[in-house]
């Protein structure tokens, strides 16, 4: 595509925006995937492997870094404190690949129309190989300038946004290739987190069986592997299914350990890394 009629697509008013930590094993992949935009944000919280190294190498790149509180504050640092110019942002996951389909469709939409985010939908796969389905939500990555706020929620943020949402046809693919064991770290920290929000909110189904231990870790395998028909991934499949299953085992955990102190009177000590 000629540089005249880049700068007349919608392409030309987004910005990717990336957190990353220790993404070495994502990020190369990721930015990769985004060479059609001409700055890119990323913001680093301190990693510690080759990820820098990395996103040195693209040019496009802008290179913050960030000392970690919350994913909200983090998010809103991103968006709002690094100079972003277009009046769109991309917001991304290291572990986030942008699909060719997806990349046409942002090319033909119209920048100045009466709408204030895009839903875009996902694939996920494991290590490369695409999955029929998974747990994995749409949600709003593609924003306007002005017209959305991030707030924590739980172990992660949420998005509320003021106007029109469209959803997108193009998806983007969750393909992480982290390890298991910095996996099972991230896990920790993400549940403990998560049993904060439910010990708050505390409502509907899925509360009520997250705080009933063992039941959710044995359904969420069960319904991942025969319930969406991941059984018929083989390894990958069964991976997606036994990730679930132990993530919701450390929230079941947690759950157990919190009635136990309490019977005990001894309480745990806060748990500020990030």
């Amino acid at each position: 595509m000629a540089a005249g009629e880049l700068r007349s697509t919608m392409l030309s008013r987004i910005t990717p925006v990336l957190l990353t930590y220790n993404e070495a094993p994502n990020i190369g992949r990721t930015l990769g995937r985004l060479t059609w935009a001409s700055d890119i944000v990323v913001v680093d919280t301190g990693s510690t492997d080759e990820t820098l190294a990395i996103v040195k190498t693209f040019p496009k790149v802008r290179l913050y870094t960030r000392a970690f509180d919350t994913h909200a504050n983090q998010w809103r640092f991103a968006t709002t404190e690094t100079a972003v110019a277009t009046p769109w942002i991309l917001r991304l996951d290291a572990d986030y690949q942008v699909g060719d389909d997806l990349i046409a469709e942002l090319r033909q939409l119209d920048p100045d129309a009466a709408v204030s985010a895009y839903r875009i939908a996902f694939d996920y796969a494991i290590f490369s190989h695409k999955l029929r389905t998974s747990l994995y939500p749409p949600n709003t990555i593609l924003l306007r300038q002005g017209k959305f706020a991030v707030h924590d929620n739980g172990h992660t943020e949420s998005w509320s946004v003021e106007g029109p949402v469209v959803n997108l046809r193009g998806r983007i693919v969750h393909d992480d290739w982290k390890s298991t064991d910095s996996w099972m770290t991230s896990q920790s920290r993400y549940m403990r987190r998560e049993l904060g929000k439910i010990d708050v909110r505390r409502s509907g189904f899925k509360d009520w069986l997250r705080l009933r231990p063992p039941l959710a870790p044995l359904l969420v395998f069960f319904h991942c592997l025969f319930g969406k028909g991941l059984i018929l991934n083989g390894r990958a499949g069964l991976f997606y299914a036994l990730q679930r299953m132990v993530a919701e085992a450390a929230l079941s955990l947690m759950v157990l350990e919190s009635k136990l102190r309490e019977k005990s009177g001894r309480v745990p000590p806060d748990d500020a890394a990030p």
